[in-house]
């Protein structure tokens, strides 16, 4: 009987892009230490196999690829050979020139469709084997991997002064298939069993209600009570059960779906030594945090976003080599991709060692295409003007390529991460050191905690990843500062907004709450929504649930509402939105930004000179809150996150006044004002400790080591604090 092969194709191509991974990896370990004969061993065991495994097959293409590299691994391991770069790169080449193959075959599922072998390349391999390396690199130069789409075209180092390109096709590669092991799914149709066991026993408690509707009677009403107490019982025991399956089952099936990132992450070393390649820099990419798992639905849409941030890191960060050996630098740049789990987040970073953003260049570019105007761009601090580079249309390249100026990529990735996948991207950046971005991920979108409130009588929703906490606050306790309300939630201050208000929620007629009937008449009903370090109380009129819910995506002619991530239903069959939370706190931080500026208009006048300020405090909600109150009076305000910052920003520049916090990393206040009353320029400078601490003892402390001032946040009082600085400044 004939061997049917189509049935080990799946299998092959499964097994096969093991080994490729395991082929990069190697190779990217040899680059680095080319002596490491255990390395090189698992290597050539790789391309051993898979050229078994394609012959066995009948994949000529691949096995004779495979077999040639198979040659020139083993001349590496006795010794007749020695690891070169221009080695190195063919070998990569010869990794590229499987993959392609690989994933054509994944696609036709035909190994008669496959290919024809690279002929070139081959050959090339087959002179390295025999020791003439230097003809069989040069003869490589020229060669040209053809692909499908799966992988990259490869071609030589462009001359000097040519326009370099990146490959318009560069992607991250995922799977189409996943292995799933037999335990996993018996125990799920095991599960399955009892669900259905479960129905059948909600389908009798319906039965049940039928037979008490059918006998009841006013002659028999108390019996009749008593068995439908009993039902009651019965049926919420059950229902119980019911969740108590339901869980089970979901995260069963979730755990299923959950799959490594090294999906996505294990082509990217391939990806950043081409992109690099084709703009003739010199770059070593750094996985690691490949383990961590996402849900399968997360893993499909990343590969867009992390390819962004690679061109970017590659193209806009890292310099070239004779900039960077001017600056002191390796000539060979740094590229990590880094994932790591953070509670019910997982962290994906891609860091580089570049020079840095150029925010004074992000800053007039943006004030040439208009984006901001002049007076924003004087009043932005340099991570708002970083933020910038996210805007639709905003390039700092001088000129239009293949890769730059184009404004389109980083606009791309925020509204992937934060629109479609719920999550959050931020940007960290030194001048001369390199940049950052981090992007933060639910680990799941299919079913998330969700907390309902009431507003207006209306249901809305938010995920639990960012609701910090659930607190009533007295009234009296409301502080108010620049026109908006904020309230002290230790030793912080977090601005506080109406829901309603911000959300120009109308009541719903007939629909009264239990905080509005006065059944909780203690105070305000705040959810404390934090995105990463920033906090925002929203007062809503009551809590409606809380528990694990499916969250439905927008329609698509809905999906332009950024304040919306999703849709769930009650059971009541009701449609509740579930809000995004970053696009409140945006919305509340312009809200803010306007009665800032519609209060320094009002104080326009009242201060002659434009007095410098440095705030130092490790809150970022009080930061901007101090900032929004001082910015309100003319006064120019500096932030600093904690002591050691502020005694380096206060060291770097010159300033009028101080303001600082005692609780704080690195640095406490009261060190940072010790410190700073030891820098002759600092001697006499008024310092203002605003803190949570009242205690006789702390006030005392904040005397003796040169403070001017001591504010307890508890008795916050803006006035009283624009009061303190003109005292103090005269």
């Amino acid at each position: 009987m004939a061997l049917d092969i189509k049935k080990f194709i799946s299998r092959f191509v499964e097994e096969a892009r093991e080994h490729i991974k395991r082929l990069g990896e190697g190779l990217d370990a040899m680059s680095r230490d080319s002596g490491d004969s255990e390395n090189i061993n698992a290597v050539f065991r790789s391309a051993h196999t898979i050229k078994g495994s394609s012959r066995m097959l009948k994949l000529s293409a691949i096995t004779e690829t495979a077999h040639k590299m198979e040659d020139v691994l083993g001349a590496l391991r006795d010794g007749s050979l020695h690891y070169r770069p221009e080695l190195g790169s063919l070998l990569y080449r010869g990794v590229d020139a499987i993959a392609v193959l690989v994933e054509s075959l994944a696609k036709s599922g035909d190994g008669a469709t496959l290919p024809p072998v690279n002929e070139a390349l081959c050959a090339s391999l087959a002179q390295v084997a025999t020791g003439e390396l230097s003809a069989a690199v040069t003869q490589s130069s020229s060669i040209d991997l053809a692909s499908d789409g799966a992988q990259l075209t490869v071609k030589s180092t462009p001359p000097p002064l040519a326009t370099p390109t990146l490959p318009a096709q560069a992607k991250l590669n995922t799977a189409d298939t996943v292995r799933v092991r037999l335990a996993k799914l018996d125990e799920l149709i095991k599960l399955m069993g009892e669900v259905v066991s479960s129905h059948a026993t909600l389908r009798q408690r319906l039965h049940d209600i039928r037979v008490i509707e059918r006998d009841a009677s006013p002659e028999s009403w108390e019996q009749h009570w008593v068995r439908l107490h009993h039902f009651g019982l019965t049926l919420r025991d059950d229902v119980q059960s019911q969740e108590l399956l339901m869980d089970e089952l979901h995260d069963k099936a979730l755990i299923m779906r959950m799959l490594p990132l090294a999906m996505v992450f294990d082509s990217a070393g391939r990806v950043v030594r081409d992109l690099a390649h084709s703009v003739g820099k010199e770059v070593e990419c750094v996985v690691s945090g490949a383990e961590i798992e996402l849900d399968r639905q997360m893993i499909d849409k990343l590969s867009e976003p992390v390819i962004h941030l690679l061109r970017n890191a590659i193209d806009h960060g890292l310099e070239t080599s004779a900039v960077r050996l001017a600056a002191g630098k390796s000539p060979q740049g740094r590229v990590i991709l880094s994932a790591r789990q953070d509670g019910g987040w997982v962290v994906i970073e891609v860091a580089d060692d570049g020079g840095g953003v150029p925010v004074e260049a992000v800053r007039e570019k943006a004030l040439r295409k208009g984006f901001i105007s002049a007076d924003q761009a004087t009043g932005l601090s340099d991570q708002e003007v970083v933020d910038l580079i996210f805007l639709p249309g905003f390039s700092t390249s001088a000129i239009i390529t293949d890769i730059s100026g184009r404004g389109v990529g980083m606009d791309v990735v925020k509204q992937s991460i934060v629109d479609d996948l719920q999550g959050e991207v931020t940007v960290e950046t030194r001048l001369g050191v390199g940049t950052t971005f981090s992007l933060r991920l639910p680990l799941s979108l299919a079913v998330m905690r969700v907390l309902l409130v009431d507003v207006n009588g209306l249901p809305f929703g938010f995920t639990a990843q960012y609701v910090d906490e659930l607190i009533r606050v007295p009234h009296e306790e409301m502080l108010t500062v620049v026109e908006r309300n904020a309230v002290i939630i230790r030793n912080e201050f977090v601005p506080v907004v109406a829901l309603a208000d911000l959300l120009h929620a109308p009541k719903r007629l007939g629909k009264t709450t239990r905080s509005q009937a006065g059944t909780f008449d203690h105070g305000m009903l705040l959810v404390v929504v934090r995105v990463r370090n920033e906090k925002l109380a929203l007062a809503v009129d009551d809590l409606l649930d809380e528990r694990d819910m499916v969250i439905k995506p927008l329609p698509e002619h809905m999906c332009q509402l950024t304040m919306v991530s999703g849709m769930v239903i009650t059971g009541r069959n009701e449609l509740v939105s579930v809000l995004h939370a970053p696009a409140l706190l945006e919305l509340a931080r312009q809200a803010r930004g306007q009665a800032s500026r519609t209060e320094a208009a009002d104080h326009a006048g009242a201060q002659g000179t434009a007095y410098k300020i440095l705030v130092v405090d490790d809150s970022l909600n009080t930061r901007e809150i101090e900032k929004d109150v001082l910015e309100a009076w003319g006064y120019h305000v500096t932030l600093a996150e904690d002591g050691m910052d502020g005694l380096q920003q206060a060291r770097a520049g010159t300033f009028d006044a101080i303001l600082t916090d005692v609780e704080m990393p690195k640095m406490d206040g009261f060190t940072l004002t010790s410190m700073l009353r030891q820098e002759e320029e600092y001697r006499d400078t008024p310092i203002v400790i605003i803190t949570s601490r009242e205690k006789e003892e702390d006030k005392r402390r904040g005397i003796e080591v040169g403070a001017d001032a001591y504010i307890v946040k508890g008795d916050f009082d803006q006035n009283s604090l624009v009061d303190t600085l003109r005292s103090l400044l005269g």
